[in-house]
């Protein structure tokens, strides 16, 4: 089921209400059969891989809790080989099948080709594998009880608002929020209701209305003027944040109406003035997920320097190719392992020269993987803080310009059909035509002029604008609540003005 659908509509308040008129010991049943009818609307069938995962990794917690010696280790490899294959069956096995025959036909190998599985992967697969994983190793860790109740455990893997895109949640932050009991208060209503509206603005108002647009540059970027295709990237920037960011607002504030806290997923991403502090505030739970349970055991910042580059860029290449079957993706993962690792290395070189007492033999400038140890659950040990060297607010502006444009780039691999895609993108866009920017007429009844680039730039503007506000009110636009309420008509007036409610798939869906 999707978040910008008429069913939803109908679904969010019906469950609200049930949870909320339900005597507590009934609710988590409830809402564990209102998650699996959520999944249920997609692709019925899918539901029993999760049914699986649900098992295997309840028994392993059990086992693992309870087993002494080597066999704690084993029995958390035969959970995570579970996992990862599942995972690798449904979303890379075409993909390597794929490349298995190119290789063959390169290197002019008389071996029989394998054939393409006609198989849809799974929603959300990518999610509910992670989170699962979580559980058990945090359980081997020591850092959370095996739980004993099927039921409870599996609300936990399927809670309907993180159910298909995250956030990727800790055993530790959740399971026992299934526990608790949650009475009816008027400020979760507020809050989540206002979250939930802030996210839909962004998917229906930003993200969707720009997708048409960015679809056309991309698809047949041939056919039009090098400055639009140009602004397809960017406007693809805004489309990523305002989808996936959007999604996690109203899944937040889904939950927060019922009285369950999710980990804030994003914070203000554009705004970062440097890679390392971007991967601090983009999509926190994937950042720290990997982090914490690649990075960190991979030796993580206590190794050389070497090592600790090649930590960096495996675990970003890694990420990459999470986040899809294709070489774009691993290119996007990769181009950010290597922007991390430049600016990790200058930052320690500027440390050393500017005589800094913060420049150590081994810091760790990008804090394990780009997120602060707070976000999940308390400092850890051996994290080294990162260097800030002082900056002047000129600085920090086009480190800020200077950082997107980054993140553009990276994205332009991200949203290309292929590796030759991409460059060829790249080079159509930096051709002799593209200085005369405002020269293409209308296409496909998408307006390119000023007065429409104008629009979006005001609209994109205004997102972080109020999240810029937001952030510094707890959360409102304002203390006065007249304010606040002119501010909530305005976004309320533009998501039924300008929204686009086609039921467009949020792009994590496929991951």
């Amino acid at each position: 089921m999707l978040f910008n659908s008429w069913q939803f509509l109908i679904f969010f308040p019906v469950v609200t209400l049930l949870y909320y008129a339900l005597p507590h010991r009934f609710r988590w049943f409830m809402l564990l059969l209102a998650s699996c009818f959520f999944y249920c609307v997609l692709i019925p069938k899918y539901i029993f891989i999760l049914f699986f995962l649900i098992a295997v990794d309840y028994t392993a917690g059990i086992y693992i809790e309870q087993a002494q010696g080597p066999w704690r280790k084993r029995f958390l490899i035969m959970s995570i080989v579970a996992n990862l294959s599942v995972l690798a069956l449904f979303k890379y096995c075409n993909f390597f099948i794929i490349n298995y025959d190119h290789l063959l036909h390169f290197w002019h190998i008389q071996l029989p080709e394998l054939d393409i599985w006609r198989i849809i992967l799974p929603i959300g697969l990518s999610f509910h594998t992670f989170q699962s994983m979580s559980y058990t190793i945090e359980v081997y860790r020591g850092h959370q009880k095996a739980e004993r109740h099927i039921g409870i455990y599996a609300l936990y893997v399927m809670f309907y608002p993180q159910l298909v895109a995250g956030p990727i949640e800790r055993p530790q932050h959740m399971l026992h929020q299934f526990y608790e009991r949650h009475p009816f208060v008027w400020d979760n209503l507020w809050r989540g209701l206002r979250l939930m509206l802030w996210g839909l603005f962004k998917k229906a108002v930003i993200a969707d209305r720009l997708d048409a647009y960015v679809a056309t540059m991309f698809n047949h970027p041939d056919a039009y003027h090098p400055g639009n295709v140009a602004l397809g990237a960017v406007f693809f920037a805004f489309i990523a944040y305002g989808d996936v960011s959007g999604y996690s607002d109203i899944a937040i504030g889904a939950a927060r109406v019922m009285g369950f806290s999710l980990m804030n997923n994003f914070n203000r991403p554009y705004m970062s003035s440097n890679i390392a502090m971007f991967w601090r505030r983009w999509h926190i739970s994937l950042s720290t997920w990997f982090r914490d349970y690649l990075y960190i055991p991979m030796g993580g910042n206590r190794v050389g320097v070497l090592r600790r580059n090649f930590n960096l860029l495996f675990t970003f290449a890694v990420s990459g190719f999470w986040h899809g079957a294709n070489w774009t993706y691993i290119a996007w993962g990769t181009l950010h392992g290597v922007y991390v690792v430049i600016y990790t290395n200058l930052e320690i070189l500027a440390a050393k020269i500017s005589g800094s007492e913060r420049a150590w033999v081994n810091p760790a400038p990008t804090d394990d993987i780009a997120m602060d140890a707070k976000v999940s659950g308390g400092e850890r040990a051996g994290v080294n803080p990162a260097p800030t060297l002082g900056i002047s607010m000129v600085g920090r502006v086009f480190g800020t310009i200077f950082t997107f444009f980054l993140i553009v780039v990276g994205l332009v691999f991200f949203r290309s059909g292929s590796i030759g895609e991409a460059f060829h993108f790249f080079h159509y866009v930096v051709s002799p035509s593209a200085l005369s920017f405002f020269a293409c007429p209308t296409v496909r009844n998408v307006y390119l002029g000023v007065s429409w680039f104008v629009f979006v730039f005001i609209l994109f503007g205004f997102v972080l604008l109020s999240e810029e506000v937001l952030v510094r009110n707890d959360n409102r636009f304002t203390g006065s609540r007249w304010i606040d309420s002119m501010w909530l008509g305005l976004v309320l007036f533009l998501v039924l003005t300008m929204g686009i409610y086609n039921q467009e798939t949020f792009i994590y869906f496929q991951f």
